[in-house]
């Protein structure tokens, strides 16, 4: 979908990698909350930044706590939606 790896639960999208970057969906209620976290940025994978997405850059995920962390973000929402 966005020339990286991606990772699916219950068929929604949850997380992956494209370079370097983390891709967390948040979903739109945390959206600028995830902002505020450090070395996030809004995904602008099709020039436009998309609403309940987030690049995560190197440092903002390298430990195994910040990884952990922003993991259990993307599958909050996840979880949140009825399995496809």
């Amino acid at each position: 979908m966005f020339g990286g790896l991606a990772f699916m639960v219950n068929g929604h999208m949850c997380c992956g990698i494209v370079g370097e970057d983390l891709v967390v969906r948040v979903g739109a209620a945390a959206h600028k909350q995830a902002l505020s976290r450090p070395h996030a940025r809004a995904m602008d994978f099709t020039g436009r930044p998309m609403k309940g997405f987030v690049y995560v850059g190197r440092s903002g995920y390298r430990t195994e706590a910040s990884l952990r962390a922003w993991i259990g973000s993307g599958l909050k929402f996840v979880l949140s939606l009825p399995p496809k």
